[in-house]
């Protein structure tokens, strides 16, 4: 590798670094909305089966109720880990790229 093939991939890596700063906000404001949504459902659910129903049946109705939301909630947790893993993802290959170029510098 020449020394500005690296140095593009670097500011390549750098580019995508900052992009994926912007969507991990919006990836972590997607997670607490899901939680918060399937807190609520669950809450509204129990309240209202308690009036029919056992007091030991009533949370695992209002998780079949919700089951939705619950699956928004993984999916939205889910994503939020997976962006997270690709920035870890990004940074190492973008470590890697800077050793090569203090390496090409040195020669």
């Amino acid at each position: 590798m020449e020394a500005i093939e690296v140095a593009k991939a670097i500011e390549g890596k750098i580019e995508l670094l900052e992009s994926m700063r912007v969507q991990i906000r919006k990836r972590a404001e997607e997670k607490a909305r899901a939680i918060s949504e399937y807190d609520k459902a669950l809450s509204i659910s129990m309240i209202r089966l308690r009036e029919n129903y056992p007091t030991t049946m009533v949370e695992k109705l209002a998780k079949g109720e919700c089951s939705e939301k619950r699956y928004e909630l993984e999916l939205a947790g889910g994503l939020y880990k997976s962006l997270i893993s690709n920035i870890d993802s990004v940074q190492s290959e973008l470590n890697g790229l800077q050793s090569i170029n203090r390496h090409l510098s040195e020669l």
